[in-house]
Protein backbone atom coordinates (compact mmCIF):
# COMPACT_ATOMS: atom_id res chain seq x y z
CA UNK A 1 0.00 0.00 0.00
CA UNK A 2 2.87 2.45 1.06
CA UNK A 3 4.47 1.39 -2.53
CA UNK A 4 1.75 1.82 -4.52
CA UNK A 5 0.66 5.64 -2.32
CA UNK A 6 4.59 6.74 -3.47
CA UNK A 7 4.10 5.48 -7.07
CA UNK A 8 1.09 7.51 -7.39
CA UNK A 9 3.05 10.47 -5.76
CA UNK A 10 5.64 10.23 -8.03
CA UNK A 11 3.23 10.17 -11.15
CA UNK A 12 1.87 13.26 -9.61
CA UNK A 13 4.51 14.91 -9.56
CA UNK A 14 6.22 14.09 -12.78
CA UNK A 15 4.09 17.03 -15.22
CA UNK A 16 5.69 19.85 -12.39
CA UNK A 17 9.25 19.14 -13.22
CA UNK A 18 8.41 19.19 -16.84
CA UNK A 19 10.30 22.78 -18.16
CA UNK A 20 7.13 24.95 -19.07
CA UNK A 21 7.18 25.80 -23.30
CA UNK A 22 6.81 29.55 -23.87
CA UNK A 23 5.48 30.18 -27.22
CA UNK A 24 6.32 33.94 -26.96
CA UNK A 25 9.58 33.99 -26.10
CA UNK A 26 10.59 30.90 -28.63
CA UNK A 27 9.08 33.60 -31.30
CA UNK A 28 11.24 36.41 -30.19
CA UNK A 29 14.87 37.25 -31.78
CA UNK A 30 16.91 39.95 -29.55
CA UNK A 31 20.09 41.08 -31.10
CA UNK A 32 21.57 42.87 -28.28
CA UNK A 33 24.39 45.97 -28.07
CA UNK A 34 23.48 47.28 -31.84
CA UNK A 35 25.77 50.36 -32.89
CA UNK A 36 23.87 53.24 -34.37
CA UNK A 37 26.03 55.72 -33.57
CA UNK A 38 29.34 56.92 -31.55
CA UNK A 39 30.58 60.26 -30.39
CA UNK A 40 34.25 59.86 -29.58
CA UNK A 41 34.75 56.53 -27.88
CA UNK A 42 31.33 56.20 -26.34
CA UNK A 43 29.17 53.80 -28.54
CA UNK A 44 25.64 54.08 -28.43
CA UNK A 45 23.64 51.21 -28.73
CA UNK A 46 20.49 49.64 -29.45
CA UNK A 47 18.50 46.51 -28.40
CA UNK A 48 16.46 45.21 -31.27
CA UNK A 49 13.39 41.96 -30.51
CA UNK A 50 12.41 40.55 -33.70
CA UNK A 51 9.26 38.74 -34.11
CA UNK A 52 10.31 35.83 -35.92
CA UNK A 53 6.67 34.58 -37.22
CA UNK A 54 6.04 37.74 -39.15
CA UNK A 55 7.71 39.37 -42.09
CA UNK A 56 8.95 42.66 -42.36
CA UNK A 57 7.02 43.79 -39.08
CA UNK A 58 6.34 47.30 -38.05
CA UNK A 59 9.00 49.41 -36.04
CA UNK A 60 8.62 51.06 -33.09
CA UNK A 61 11.00 52.55 -31.04
CA UNK A 62 11.51 52.49 -26.92
CA UNK A 63 13.12 54.75 -24.97
CA UNK A 64 13.65 54.56 -21.43
CA UNK A 65 13.20 56.78 -18.64
CA UNK A 66 15.47 57.64 -15.13
CA UNK A 67 15.38 61.54 -15.16
CA UNK A 68 17.85 61.68 -17.59
CA UNK A 69 20.50 60.65 -16.05
CA UNK A 70 19.50 57.24 -15.25
CA UNK A 71 17.69 53.90 -16.48
CA UNK A 72 18.81 51.42 -19.88
CA UNK A 73 17.80 50.05 -22.82
CA UNK A 74 17.16 46.36 -21.24
CA UNK A 75 14.46 47.35 -19.28
CA UNK A 76 11.89 47.39 -21.81
CA UNK A 77 8.39 46.79 -20.69
CA UNK A 78 6.45 46.21 -23.99
CA UNK A 79 7.46 42.52 -24.97
CA UNK A 80 3.62 41.89 -25.43
CA UNK A 81 3.71 44.04 -28.72
CA UNK A 82 6.84 42.17 -29.60
CA UNK A 83 4.82 38.88 -29.10
CA UNK A 84 1.63 40.63 -31.03
CA UNK A 85 3.97 41.59 -34.18
CA UNK A 86 5.95 44.58 -33.98
CA UNK A 87 9.59 44.42 -34.00
CA UNK A 88 11.04 46.77 -31.41
CA UNK A 89 14.31 48.95 -31.02
CA UNK A 90 15.37 49.79 -27.42
CA UNK A 91 17.47 52.78 -27.72
CA UNK A 92 20.38 53.99 -25.10
CA UNK A 93 21.44 57.54 -25.06
CA UNK A 94 24.08 60.05 -23.69
CA UNK A 95 22.65 60.50 -19.83
CA UNK A 96 23.02 63.94 -18.43
CA UNK A 97 26.17 63.00 -16.42
CA UNK A 98 28.12 62.45 -19.28
CA UNK A 99 26.50 65.02 -21.75
CA UNK A 100 24.06 67.85 -21.30
CA UNK A 101 21.04 69.03 -23.41
CA UNK A 102 20.01 68.25 -26.67
CA UNK A 103 22.72 65.48 -26.63
CA UNK A 104 19.79 63.13 -25.92
CA UNK A 105 17.46 63.89 -28.52
CA UNK A 106 20.37 64.00 -30.97
CA UNK A 107 21.23 60.57 -30.12
CA UNK A 108 17.77 59.32 -30.57
CA UNK A 109 17.34 61.07 -33.83
CA UNK A 110 20.61 59.41 -35.06
CA UNK A 111 18.90 56.19 -33.11
CA UNK A 112 15.76 56.70 -35.98
CA UNK A 113 18.36 57.26 -39.01
CA UNK A 114 20.23 54.27 -38.26
CA UNK A 115 17.16 51.98 -38.25
CA UNK A 116 15.94 53.61 -41.28
CA UNK A 117 18.97 52.70 -43.07
CA UNK A 118 19.02 49.44 -41.52
CA UNK A 119 15.91 48.16 -42.51
CA UNK A 120 16.98 45.29 -44.80
CA UNK A 121 19.49 44.35 -42.91
CA UNK A 122 17.08 43.47 -40.35
CA UNK A 123 14.26 42.68 -41.71
CA UNK A 124 11.13 44.92 -40.11
CA UNK A 125 9.34 47.96 -41.97
CA UNK A 126 10.40 51.05 -40.84
CA UNK A 127 8.75 53.39 -43.83
CA UNK A 128 7.22 54.93 -41.04
CA UNK A 129 7.95 53.96 -37.27
CA UNK A 130 6.52 54.69 -33.85
CA UNK A 131 7.79 55.90 -30.66
CA UNK A 132 7.43 55.36 -27.18
CA UNK A 133 8.68 56.21 -24.02
CA UNK A 134 8.30 56.76 -20.27
CA UNK A 135 8.85 59.60 -17.86
CA UNK A 136 12.14 61.27 -18.86
CA UNK A 137 11.73 58.77 -21.84
CA UNK A 138 8.11 60.46 -22.46
CA UNK A 139 9.62 63.63 -22.58
CA UNK A 140 12.15 63.12 -24.72
CA UNK A 141 9.98 60.98 -27.42
CA UNK A 142 7.18 64.07 -27.24
CA UNK A 143 10.15 66.01 -28.33
CA UNK A 144 11.13 63.71 -31.10
CA UNK A 145 7.78 63.60 -32.73
CA UNK A 146 7.55 67.41 -32.84
CA UNK A 147 11.07 68.05 -33.81
CA UNK A 148 11.51 66.90 -37.65
CA UNK A 149 14.03 68.27 -38.79
CA UNK A 150 14.82 71.18 -36.13
CA UNK A 151 18.11 72.46 -37.08
CA UNK A 152 19.22 72.82 -33.17
CA UNK A 153 17.94 69.48 -32.32
CA UNK A 154 18.71 66.77 -35.59
CA UNK A 155 22.33 66.50 -34.79
CA UNK A 156 24.58 65.03 -37.77
CA UNK A 157 25.81 61.73 -35.75
CA UNK A 158 26.04 58.30 -37.25
CA UNK A 159 26.38 57.55 -40.70
CA UNK A 160 23.16 57.64 -42.24
CA UNK A 161 22.28 61.31 -42.77
CA UNK A 162 20.54 60.46 -45.81
CA UNK A 163 17.78 59.14 -44.00
CA UNK A 164 14.96 60.84 -41.92
CA UNK A 165 14.53 61.29 -38.46
CA UNK A 166 10.80 61.78 -38.59
CA UNK A 167 8.48 59.50 -36.65
CA UNK A 168 4.42 58.79 -37.76
CA UNK A 169 3.34 57.90 -34.18
CA UNK A 170 4.05 58.84 -30.56
CA UNK A 171 3.33 57.45 -27.12
CA UNK A 172 4.38 59.53 -24.21
CA UNK A 173 3.85 57.47 -20.98
CA UNK A 174 3.77 60.30 -18.19
CA UNK A 175 6.24 62.65 -19.78
CA UNK A 176 7.60 66.41 -18.89
CA UNK A 177 6.13 68.50 -21.90
CA UNK A 178 7.30 72.54 -20.44
CA UNK A 179 10.26 72.87 -18.21
CA UNK A 180 9.14 76.44 -17.42
CA UNK A 181 5.94 75.54 -15.96
CA UNK A 182 6.61 72.13 -14.23
CA UNK A 183 8.69 73.63 -11.03
CA UNK A 184 5.93 75.75 -9.97
CA UNK A 185 3.39 72.50 -10.36
CA UNK A 186 5.42 70.38 -8.54
CA UNK A 187 4.89 68.92 -4.94
CA UNK A 188 7.98 69.52 -2.52
CA UNK A 189 8.53 65.36 -3.33
CA UNK A 190 8.34 66.18 -7.05
CA UNK A 191 10.32 69.33 -6.66
CA UNK A 192 13.27 67.01 -4.63
CA UNK A 193 13.37 65.13 -7.72
CA UNK A 194 12.91 67.36 -10.88
CA UNK A 195 15.35 70.34 -9.67
CA UNK A 196 18.62 68.65 -9.36
CA UNK A 197 17.54 66.61 -12.87
CA UNK A 198 16.48 69.65 -14.96
CA UNK A 199 19.78 71.17 -13.47
CA UNK A 200 21.98 68.52 -14.66
CA UNK A 201 20.49 68.10 -17.68
CA UNK A 202 20.46 72.01 -18.50
CA UNK A 203 23.28 72.63 -16.30
CA UNK A 204 20.89 75.43 -14.59
CA UNK A 205 17.39 75.60 -13.10
CA UNK A 206 14.93 76.39 -16.50
CA UNK A 207 14.18 79.54 -15.10
CA UNK A 208 17.80 80.82 -15.30
CA UNK A 209 18.02 78.80 -18.55
CA UNK A 210 15.01 79.86 -20.61
CA UNK A 211 15.97 79.70 -24.21
CA UNK A 212 17.32 76.11 -23.57
CA UNK A 213 14.52 75.49 -21.43
CA UNK A 214 11.97 76.51 -24.16
CA UNK A 215 14.16 74.65 -27.13
CA UNK A 216 14.08 71.27 -24.71
CA UNK A 217 9.96 72.18 -24.14
CA UNK A 218 7.57 69.59 -26.23
CA UNK A 219 4.27 72.41 -25.86
CA UNK A 220 6.60 75.17 -27.51
CA UNK A 221 7.20 73.17 -30.95
CA UNK A 222 3.83 71.22 -31.81
CA UNK A 223 2.43 73.01 -34.89
CA UNK A 224 -0.38 71.75 -37.76
CA UNK A 225 2.01 69.06 -39.22
CA UNK A 226 3.07 67.36 -36.04
CA UNK A 227 1.97 63.00 -35.98
CA UNK A 228 -1.20 61.19 -33.70
CA UNK A 229 -0.21 61.31 -30.11
CA UNK A 230 -1.56 59.27 -27.38
CA UNK A 231 -0.69 60.37 -23.93
CA UNK A 232 -1.26 58.25 -20.65
CA UNK A 233 -0.48 59.69 -17.47
CA UNK A 234 -1.45 58.75 -14.18
CA UNK A 235 -3.45 61.53 -11.94
CA UNK A 236 -1.89 61.06 -8.78
CA UNK A 237 1.92 61.09 -9.99
CA UNK A 238 3.66 62.40 -7.36
CA UNK A 239 6.89 63.49 -9.67
CA UNK A 240 5.58 64.75 -13.23
CA UNK A 241 2.24 66.64 -12.52
CA UNK A 242 -0.45 65.69 -14.90
CA UNK A 243 -0.72 69.12 -15.49
CA UNK A 244 2.51 68.76 -17.85
CA UNK A 245 0.40 66.66 -20.11
CA UNK A 246 -2.91 68.77 -19.92
CA UNK A 247 -0.34 71.23 -21.32
CA UNK A 248 0.73 68.57 -24.18
CA UNK A 249 -2.94 67.66 -24.71
CA UNK A 250 -4.13 71.27 -25.27
CA UNK A 251 -1.18 72.55 -27.66
CA UNK A 252 -2.29 69.89 -30.01
CA UNK A 253 -5.92 70.66 -29.54
CA UNK A 254 -5.26 74.03 -30.55
CA UNK A 255 -3.43 72.80 -33.80
CA UNK A 256 -6.42 70.38 -34.25
CA UNK A 257 -3.78 67.22 -34.35
CA UNK A 258 -5.11 63.52 -33.21
CA UNK A 259 -4.24 63.25 -29.96
CA UNK A 260 -5.55 60.97 -27.50
CA UNK A 261 -5.11 61.52 -23.47
CA UNK A 262 -5.74 58.03 -21.62
CA UNK A 263 -6.17 59.17 -17.37
CA UNK A 264 -5.29 56.67 -14.91
CA UNK A 265 -7.18 57.33 -12.20
CA UNK A 266 -5.45 56.72 -8.69
CA UNK A 267 -2.83 56.60 -11.52
CA UNK A 268 1.24 57.19 -9.64
CA UNK A 269 4.54 57.21 -11.73
CA UNK A 270 4.74 54.35 -13.50
CA UNK A 271 3.61 51.10 -12.48
CA UNK A 272 1.69 47.55 -13.86
CA UNK A 273 -1.64 49.19 -14.79
CA UNK A 274 0.29 51.50 -17.12
CA UNK A 275 0.96 48.07 -19.44
CA UNK A 276 -2.23 46.20 -18.59
CA UNK A 277 -3.77 44.40 -20.75
CA UNK A 278 -6.44 47.26 -21.14
CA UNK A 279 -3.68 49.92 -21.99
CA UNK A 280 -1.46 47.55 -23.75
CA UNK A 281 -4.67 46.95 -26.29
CA UNK A 282 -4.91 50.61 -26.14
CA UNK A 283 -1.61 51.48 -27.54
CA UNK A 284 -1.87 48.62 -29.68
CA UNK A 285 -4.97 49.97 -31.80
CA UNK A 286 -3.33 53.37 -31.50
CA UNK A 287 0.00 52.25 -33.67
CA UNK A 288 -1.78 50.23 -35.85
CA UNK A 289 -4.16 52.93 -37.06
CA UNK A 290 -1.43 54.92 -37.53
CA UNK A 291 1.16 52.98 -38.84
CA UNK A 292 -0.34 51.62 -41.95
CA UNK A 293 0.12 53.12 -45.77
CA UNK A 294 -2.24 55.02 -45.57
CA UNK A 295 0.31 58.29 -46.32
CA UNK A 296 3.39 58.39 -48.80
CA UNK A 297 6.48 56.03 -47.60
CA UNK A 298 9.64 58.01 -45.88
CA UNK A 299 11.41 57.96 -49.68
CA UNK A 300 8.62 60.65 -50.42
CA UNK A 301 8.79 63.07 -47.40
CA UNK A 302 11.16 65.88 -47.59
CA UNK A 303 13.31 66.51 -44.47
CA UNK A 304 11.46 69.53 -42.34
CA UNK A 305 8.04 69.95 -41.48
Amino acid sequence: MKARYTLSLLLLMVPLTVPARSFGEEAIQRINDIEYAKVGNHALLLDLYLPQAKTKPPLLVWIHGGAWRAGSKSNMPLMQLVKNGFAIASVDYRLSPVAKFPAQIHDIKAAIRFLRGSESKYGYNARKIGILGSSAGGHLVALMGVTNGHPQLEGDLGDFDQESSRVEAIVDYYGPTNFMTILTQSTPHGLSVRVPALQLLLGDDPHNQPKLARLASPVFHVDAKDPPLLIIHGDQDPQVPINQSHELYGAYKKHKRDVTFEVIHGGAHGGPEFYDAARIKLVEDFLRKNLTDKIAPVDNIQQGK
